[in-house]
């Protein structure tokens, strides 16, 4: 497993074109593979449409998340919960063709749906590496929302691992994704630090990623251990500090029988976002109450 095969390479040249279009609105400053500035393509993203089709999935979805919150009327303990959403184009919700924001439109529903008093603020950027975030944790409206935020979720790291591609394409090996793993360690954990500088009691919920490659290259053993070594270090970024937590979506797409992609086969179609927000839920309601002492 220490040099990934000539097809890989060319499955992680097709990486890198979805690089730059999902880095697109990052204006990441780094030269492209050739030394030019690559042709934009694939820059046109799903309009919102309002089909029948697509009406009668909202309302399904709505009523499945919904049942994650049945019989758990209050899962925030304090009024006026504050959350802020704040990672990449998970976080921005790209792929929801609903145009309803992804998986923080979906909780935000649920939550006006269920009577819940609560604030809720994206901050998810297309493209975000961990240290861009750095850098926009900075921003002062950022800055101030972290510091009244009650729960805070992030969803950040895919684009960590698209820059090791870009870096190493031309001899791309399993070792050039090892060798990132320390920064992006540190990277992660400063994260946390200048949360926790902001704001030292919210609770923080960092969501895991998953391999979109695997119904299509489920043969390369690589890729899927890439992204497990990437949600490894997450987790034990998270378990050093107190009120953090790991919320895992892998499972959620690993060997599903559903179209759960948008139509880039790279990021959550509504489906995927309705999973996702149904486990986020979930660990909300868990973490939550359990730290309050109550039960459900």
């Amino acid at each position: 497993m220490k040099r990934i095969a000539l097809t890989v390479l060319f499955l992680f040249i097709f990486l890198i074109i979805l690089f730059y279009w999902v880095g697109n609105e990052s204006k990441v400053s780094d030269s492209s593979l050739n030394g030019e500035k690559p042709q934009e393509f694939l820059t046109q993203e799903a309009e919102g449409e309002n089909s029948e089709e697509e009406k009668t999935i909202t309302e399904e979805l709505k009523e499945a998340v919904s049942t994650v919150l049945e019989g758990a009327k209050e899962i925030f303990v304090e009024d006026n919960i504050n959350i802020v959403a704040i990672g990449d184009s998970l976080t921005q919700g790209v792929g929801d063709s609903s145009g309803n924001g992804g998986y923080v439109g979906i909780i935000e529903e649920t939550l006006q749906e269920n009577n819940q008093d609560f604030q809720i603020k994206n901050f998810g950027k297309r493209g975000n590496r961990t240290d861009q975030l750095l850098d926009r944790l900075k921003e002062e409206e950022i800055s101030s929302s972290l510091q009244e935020a009650d729960v805070i979720v992030i969803t950040i790291g895919a684009n960590d691992i698209m820059k090791v591609v870009k870096n190493n394409f031309t001899s791309l090996g399993y070792e050039d994704f090892e060798s990132e793993l320390p920064q992006y360690e540190d990277r992660l954990s400063s994260i946390f630090q200048t949360i926790r500088s902001q704001n030292k009691d919210a609770h923080i919920y960092l969501v895991g990623l998953f391999n979109p490659f695997e119904q299509y290259f489920s043969d390369i053993p690589e890729l899927d251990q890439i992204v497990y070594d990437w949600n490894r270090i997450s987790k034990d970024v998270v378990d050093r500090y107190a009120n953090v937590n790991y919320i895992p979506i892998k499972d959620l797409f690993s060997g599903s029988t559903e179209d759960l992609y948008y139509e880039d086969n790279f990021h959550p179609n509504l489906r995927g976002y309705r999973l996702m927000a149904e486990r986020i839920l979930s660990h909300l309601k868990d973490e939550i109450v359990r730290q309050n002492g109550e039960e459900i």
